[in-house]
């Protein structure tokens, strides 16, 4: 046999080989995914102007730090209106329990009087609370991810005037196809990767839908073989590690090695 004949019969060999190889190959092929999170907004009760902005993108803040300051002009005036009422109610409530005491008045005075006073206290009460809340403080423990308002912008009512992603609130969003699902159970634990990561990332499963997609709404895949696909979640367990709206790769089973997809 010639040398140029013996080369390309091991050639041959080799092809084969690798087709065989290809066929068996059992790595995990993984599924595309993507980071998603749950935000937490902060919003004023009342429409208003931002008078002062204490965050800014990207810093961290505990419970009970102070935001942002919505101006409290017209809620101060409300609350110091109140407030004469309070005093005027007091008043009449004095005189009327005075003159109940010694047979001058009547019983009625006095409840009319006492039904005043109770309804000015509370209305005390409800403008001290409005005052109150032209400062917002952190709900949750986070990141502060967008502000949507800046000082000297006017707020609508119940408009957040900026969003907290607490590290808990953070998940990961992938689909599989129905015949993968048999697979999956709540409580999981999954491999994550994505590009530059820890190779030790996981999460575990928490929500598996119970009716099937046709198109995602999102999908990083090059190839989509399945188009019945259920929607999966999972919390990742080192949230500090990722990003929103990060693309990612998940493996249902972490012992199987991964396969290439160059």
């Amino acid at each position: 046999m010639t040398s140029s004949r013996m080369t390309a019969s091991i050639l041959t060999v080799l092809v084969l080989a690798a087709g065989v190889a290809g066929c068996t190959d059992t790595r995990d092929p993984g599924f595309q995914g993507w980071v998603e999170a749950d935000m937490i907004f902060v919003s004023p009760d009342e429409t208003g102007r931002v008078t002062k902005l204490n965050v800014r993108e990207g810093d961290e803040v505990k419970t009970g730090d102070q935001l942002y300051s919505v101006d409290d002009d017209l809620q101060q005036a409300d609350l110091n209106q109140n407030k004469a009422t309070l005093a005027n109610a007091q008043q009449t409530y004095d005189r009327a329990s005075s003159l109940s005491k010694t047979g001058s008045g009547t019983q009625a005075n006095l409840d009319s009087a006492v039904s005043a006073l109770r309804v000015a206290e509370a209305r005390v009460n409800t403008s001290q609370t409005r005052l109150a809340r032209r400062i917002g403080f952190a709900p949750v423990s986070g990141t502060v991810q967008q502000i949507y308002f800046r000082e000297g912008e006017m707020v609508p009512a119940q408009r957040p005037v900026l969003s907290i992603m607490p590290p808990g609130n953070m998940k990961l969003r992938f689909f599989v196809p129905e015949t993968e699902l048999p697979k999956l159970a709540i409580g999981d634990e999954v491999r994550v990767t994505c590009d530059n990561c820890a190779a030790d990332l996981t999460a575990k499963i928490y929500f598996i839908a119970t009716s099937a997609e046709y198109t995602p709404p999102v999908i990083y895949s090059l190839d989509e073989r399945n188009k019945l696909v259920y929607l999966i979640q999972a919390r990742p367990s080192r949230p500090d590690a990722l990003r929103v709206g990060q693309p990612i790769s998940v493996y249902l089973n972490p012992k199987i090695p991964v396969a290439n997809k160059q």
